[in-house]
């Protein structure tokens, strides 16, 4: 919650427009990590992790602006996700339950 708080001091005034933003944005920095753990396996690069930590932070927010935009609380979207998985993998990952998963 904090998190979410501090990071929206800087998403702008239009609201009407966080939900096109965040998509967009989180798009563009997930491809940017996506760039740069391309360039270390394809083309030689040393993996950069302060890039990719940077990037990561960027996606951080933009899912912090989705969360906005949706009207959800980031922590509670967060333990969602934990609970999700612990129904999914009750004992921890499974290659079987991952291919034959239930809906």
């Amino acid at each position: 919650n904090d998190y979410q708080r501090m990071a929206m001091r800087t998403a702008g005034e239009d609201k009407s427009q966080f939900l096109d933003n965040a998509i967009m944005g989180l798009c563009g920095e997930v491809g940017e990590c996506a760039d740069i753990v391309k360039k270390h396996h394809f083309q030689g690069h040393d993996l950069d992790r302060e890039k990719l930590k940077d990037e990561l932070s960027d996606v951080c927010w933009y899912v912090a602006l989705l969360a906005t935009a949706l009207g959800l609380n980031l922590e509670d979207v967060m333990i969602h996700n934990v609970e999700k998985l612990k129904k999914r993998y009750p004992d921890g990952f499974d290659k079987a339950r991952s291919i034959n998963r239930e809906n």
